[in-house]
């Protein structure tokens, strides 16, 4: 299997420099990446919002080692809610954060963290959006559970996500599938290991429609992150036999894999949101994407071939 040999490549200082050198690859990365600066994405944000789509924003760049490091990524966001609401999008767009990204992994970097991201959800409640608490690897979800949980205290609609191929995470969705939450399902994009996590696809596949069903199941609001056809035909078919009405859950697909199926969503009345990266450090995010479907290598290294 080539995922977990990619997802170790996103780790190698040795192979960033090698990727990043070559030729094609920002031509490639464009694919999956729409720019480095909030200037590059804001056309593509009214773009996608004028096609009836809505959006969730990640500043890439979670691998930082120094606390003035977290908190440039703070300020970073905080640049990115300052011109949603110039924009007046903020009922359209959200945000998607990485902790470790805010200082998770630093010394102290739970209240670290919690410190730097609690400005941010602020922020963004305060033009009537918020925030989504991405899931990193199982070493870190404690930490951001945590930090979900003092959070929703006093901005309830904040966010979190869960990984279908943890062994865990059937317990966490039956805790989150509460009135209020909102809970993104994701497969999973980093290398666990054995001990704590699925490494087949069918299992994981049969997890992810286990754990759908509790969400929907619930009385929160499900979130279905996936790409895959036949999950989102079950995930519309699990909604429909627990009554939901098409506002009361939503779908979320990565910029720039299968657009028309946003598209196609959007149109059928489905709440479809696009999730959107943008930054200078896009490395570790462009790996694990190229990690979760062949299909992504294959573009890579037939761009690579062609243009090289």
């Amino acid at each position: 299997m080539l995922g977990p040999v990619i997802l170790a490549a996103s780790r190698s200082d040795r192979m960033r420099r090698l990727i990043s050198a070559a030729p094609v690859t920002k031509q490639v990365v464009d694919r999956f990446i729409p720019g480095e600066t909030v200037d590059d994405v804001v056309p593509i944000v009214e773009e996608l919002t004028a096609g009836g789509l809505e959006l969730t924003m990640d500043v890439v760049g979670e691998d930082i080692t120094t606390p003035e490091q977290a908190a440039a990524a703070r300020d970073a966001y905080l640049t990115l809610i300052d011109r949603l609401a110039e924009l007046e999008l903020g009922e359209r767009v959200e945000m998607s954060v990485k902790l470790s990204m805010f200082g998770q992994a630093l010394e102290a970097g739970h209240e670290l963290a919690l410190a730097n991201v609690r400005p941010v959800v602020e922020a963004a409640a305060a033009i009537g959006t918020t925030v989504t608490l991405d899931a990193e690897d199982h070493t870190t979800l404690d930490s951001m559970f945590a930090i979900h949980e003092e959070l929703r205290k006093d901005f309830p609609q904040t966010g979190c996500v869960i990984q279908a191929y943890l062994f865990r995470t059937e317990a966490d969705a039956r805790r989150l599938a509460a009135s209020g939450s909102r809970v993104r399902l994701v497969k999973g994009a980093y290398k666990e290991p054995a001990e704590v996590a699925y490494q087949q696809k069918h299992e994981i596949d049969k997890a992810y429609v286990r754990i759908l069903r509790t969400l929907m199941e619930g009385e929160g609001y499900p979130m279905i992150g996936s790409h895959d056809p036949r999950l989102i035909s079950i995930g519309q078919e699990l909604a429909r036999k627990a009554g939901r009405k098409l506002d009361e859950y939503e779908f979320q697909m990565l910029y720039g894999i299968r657009s028309d199926e946003h598209l196609r969503l959007a149109a059928e009345g489905h709440r479809m949101r696009v999730y959107t990266a943008y930054g200078t450090d896009w490395y570790g995010y462009f790996m694990r994407r190229l990690a979760e479907k062949p299909a992504n290598l294959r573009f890579f290294a037939r761009s690579m071939l062609t243009r090289g």
